[in-house]
């Protein structure tokens, strides 16, 4: 069942906006953003919805479908699987004319035609400066680093693990063996699909290591996860000497609660609310008036947020 926007009254223009999870705050930030959009838009209504729980591709499809069974106008949506997603439901919402526009995760190039624009983080470079903040720790001429990701399929994950790799080693393909002095964890890349248990067990699993690797989070499962603080704590002071280091995408609430508690040591953060909102407005101007995006891609840059600075280093919504 889609949660639907505070106003139920007639609406002309119906957006709907489907995260790769529904109980995740980044993505109810970018509805957040849409119905700020439809605040100043009486004619707009804002539909929101997702895989109840984690990263489940077959749940989205399903839930875009209904979606488009209960006659919505447009859909943005992040992309947990580009090729089943136009497979199985995109390539019905062109036949019915329900335009599409992707924000934080994008179809791959060879699915762009099933939307009009992307709205969101260029993900490789993300992974580039999630690379680059990994240098600073690096303490030892061969150095083990371990990246946590959410589905073995997300374009946006993927894109920034390659980010991660160009930065350490000048290349985006293969895994880390050595090349200027770093080398992946046998056990990774670690994929939790976005459960946040299993994504905090991996988390721990390392941290538990007697010379546990960088950890690197290109997504912030681990840090939604409400026991984070609790099962991290023991490592705080491993934490404060840089033994262990936990370098993490995403700066919602929660996740800078327990970076000010040094339970983290850098989070990179993205701005959902924008994405939601900039999205909306796209797509009201394209079902409006006809007017396609400008641009194919909307790049929105992100922010570094440390242990000192987690009350001005961004604002959540």
């Amino acid at each position: 069942m889609a949660i639907f926007s505070a106003s139920l009254a007639a609406k002309e223009i119906t957006i709907a906006l489907v995260g790769k999870t529904k109980n995740d705050s980044f993505y109810l930030q970018s509805y957040k953003g849409c119905i700020t959009f439809a605040a100043s838009h009486p004619d707009v209504q804002c539909v929101y919805d997702g895989a109840a729980d984690y990263q489940d591709v077959r749940s989205q499809v399903i839930v875009v479908n209904e979606l488009a069974e209960s006659g919505i106008d447009g859909l943005l949506i992040s992309i947990s699987d580009s090729a089943h997603l136009a497979r199985d439901a995109l390539q019905i919402l062109a036949k019915k004319n329900i335009p599409v526009i992707t924000f934080d995760s994008d179809l791959l190039p060879e699915h762009h035609q099933y939307r009009l624009a992307y709205v969101g983080t260029n993900n490789f470079d993300f992974g580039v400066e999630l690379g680059e903040a990994a240098k600073a720790f690096k303490h030892v001429p061969l150095q083990q680093i371990c990246i946590q990701s959410g589905h073995q399929t997300t374009p946006n994950l993927n894109a920034r693990i390659a980010g991660v790799r160009f930065a350490l080693s000048g290349q985006r393909e293969d895994r880390l063996t050595g090349q200027n002095g770093w080398q992946e964890n046998d056990r990774c890349p670690l994929y939790s699909l976005g459960r946040r248990q299993d994504a905090l067990n991996q988390l721990l699993l390392m941290l538990q290591k007697e010379h546990p690797p960088i950890f690197l989070a290109v997504a912030g499962f681990a840090q939604f996860n409400p026991d984070y603080a609790d099962k991290v704590a023991p490592f705080k002071q491993a934490i404060s000497s840089g033994k262990s280091v936990i370098i993490s995408a995403d700066t919602e609430d929660s996740q800078l609660v327990v970076l000010n508690q040094g339970l983290s040591t850098v989070n990179i953060g993205q701005k959902p609310f924008e994405m939601g909102r900039l999205s909306a407005e796209l797509m009201y101007q394209y079902i409006k008036e006809g007017k396609k995006p400008a641009q194919e891609f909307y790049y929105l840059d992100y922010h570094y947020c440390r242990q000192d600075n987690t009350d001005t280093c961004t604002t959540n919504f």
